[in-house]
């Protein structure tokens, strides 16, 4: 059979990038819900930011020049910027800080929002500090800068102290040593002595007349009118732009570990077979039989999806084909009635063998042909009035019914052998993967249909149908998909595999269980060799 053209041509190589949009668009709520949580972030960045105004303070650092040591140094290597830096941000210049805005207490929680940084190649230190009062942060930030310029001048005084001390100690020695000698009446020497005590004087007269005060405030910080940072307008901006991101993110990896299959590639790619059509998810109320009896996208659909089989090999139209769904109903009864219909439509005589055993059987809710001669030549079917597509012959697995699990096999296997070559013969059977009544079924027919749910179908499970019809000798002609909108989050926990479990334990041990048909699963062994036989 020729694989359908107009189903994977959306699938060829200059279509990966529309394919991988699709694919995320998919999750359409999934990105809305990273752009709300980017967006909640950019407000909460504005909160957090609105209130926080930074001033800055520039400091001018002077060099101290030492007096004994500046031959062949510049004046600006004789500052480390580095290090005045450092003694910026230490605890001395904050204790200071503290004590002038009056939180002595709190000399190390104002270290937290200051921020000291040094421009290149300048002797200028900056000092920064955010708060959430305009006013105090200018406050703040004023008060390191005049802590720092009195350590600093501190410091320069403390040297200066050190300094003078040392040379008014040799001043003092030489001065008793003069006086000793004039005292002896010896005078030599006295006056290179008088010559060195006065030098020593003009130095320690140097020393004293330096500058302590340690640099300049060039900028004085003033209170902001602006909060500082990215304005309110930028950071939902860039709130938004980060939330897009991260939902797409999200979206790409629920695409990639989604289980069920979202496009026809991916059911073409586990089944190793062609989708043969996608048909309109029907509604709940909808009627089972729609060909021949009504007009719509649906009935459409099946007329196509049966013209493709006729045109395929000749195994599948013009002679038997199995119609089975992986897991639940999944559409497989409306396909199998519908493609009956829409076979018959086109003139052959269609026999539809229901195998389900689900009550109430196909004959209970299909129109029959009440009075038609034909239906006492048929003691194990009933005729189907498909309206303007014709009729076809209904065959209901009773058997099923009455508790007897081998009454089954003799059922199909009478179908079987009572098939024409040249008639069409569809056999709806229990979904696969939760009875194997239809495998030793698959290998007697000429095609099997896998019928499921664009959205609902896991692609594991059309992997496993495909390894179980292609052990028991089977051949899976095509699929036919359900192309319906993704249920909601409730629909899908309550249709949930382990719900269904529950329910069915739930009903398993309820005290009043209304009495009912017994259904039994046929024997796989019996149905085999009956069929066997048949053959």
């Amino acid at each position: 059979m020729t694989s359908p053209a107009g189903f994977d041509d959306r699938y060829e190589d200059p279509d990966q990038l529309r394919d991988q949009v699709r694919r995320l668009l998919r999750y359409r709520a999934t990105i809305v819900l990273g752009v709300l949580l980017g967006l909640l972030g950019g407000l909460l960045l504005v909160l957090l930011r609105a209130g926080h105004y930074t001033s800055t303070s520039e400091v001018l650092v002077r060099s101290r020049t030492d007096p004994f040591n500046t031959f062949g140094v510049s004046v600006d290597n004789q500052v480390s910027m580095s290090t005045e830096r450092q003694i910026a941000l230490s605890a001395n210049v904050a204790a200071r800080a503290a004590k002038a805005v009056g939180q002595r207490s709190r000399a190390d929680a104002l270290l937290t929002d200051l921020r000291v940084t040094n421009p290149k190649d300048t002797q200028v230190l900056r000092f920064e500090y955010s708060t959430g009062d305009p006013k105090r942060a200018a406050r703040v930030t004023n008060a390191f800068a005049q802590a720092y310029l009195a350590d600093r001048q501190d410091r320069s005084k403390d040297m200066v102290t050190r300094m003078t001390a040392g040379l008014d100690r040799q001043i003092s020695a030489l001065s008793k040593r003069v006086n000793a000698m004039k005292s002896d009446g010896s005078s030599a020497g006295t006056a290179g002595m008088q010559q060195q005590i006065g030098i020593l004087q003009k130095r320690a007269s140097d020393i004293r007349a330096y500058d302590t005060s340690g640099g300049d405030i060039v900028r004085t910080a003033e209170p902001a009118k602006r909060p500082s940072g990215p304005g309110p307008g930028w950071l939902i901006a860039l709130g938004l732009i980060g939330g897009l991101i991260l939902g797409v993110v999200f979206a790409w990896l629920r695409s990639a570990l989604e289980p069920r299959a979202r496009s026809v590639g991916e059911v073409e790619g586990a089944l190793h077979a062609p989708v043969l059509g996608i048909l309109p998810e029907p509604g709940p109320d909808g009627a089972l039989l729609e060909v021949g009896r009504a007009d719509g996208s649906r009935v459409e659909a099946y007329r196509a999806l049966a013209f493709r089989l006729r045109r395929g090999d000749g195994r599948t139209a013009a002679g038997t084909l199995m119609i089975v769904a992986p897991k639940g109903a999944q559409g497989a009864e409306a396909v199998a009635v519908n493609l009956a219909a829409a076979l018959a439509e086109c003139g052959d005589d269609v026999l539809l063998v229901d195998a389900t055993a689900q009550p109430p059987g196909l004959s209970a809710r299909l129109p029959l042909a009440d009075g038609d001669p034909a239906q006492a030549d048929l003691p194990e079917g009933v005729v189907v009035d498909a309206g303007t597509a014709g009729r076809f012959t209904l065959r209901t697995d009773s058997g099923r019914t009455t508790g007897d699990d081998r009454a089954a096999a003799p059922m199909r296997a009478r179908a079987l052998a009572d098939a024409d070559p040249a008639r069409p013969a569809l056999f709806l059977v229990p979904p696969l993967l939760e009875h194997a009544d239809g495998l030793a079924l698959a290998r007697r027919v000429d095609g099997v249909l896998v019928v499921g749910g664009l959205h609902d179908v896991r692609r594991d499970d059309l992997k496993r149908v495909r390894e179980l019809i292609g052990c028991s000798g089977g051949h899976v002609v095509g699929a036919a998909l359900h192309d319906g909108t993704r249920p909601g989050v409730l629909r899908r926990v309550l249709g949930s595999d382990w719900v269904r479990r529950a329910a069915g334990r739930h009903a398993s041990t309820a005290p009043s269980a209304p009495a009912g048909p017994v259904v039994a699963k046929p024997a796989a062994p019996a149905q085999d060799d009956t069929l066997s036989a048949s053959r």
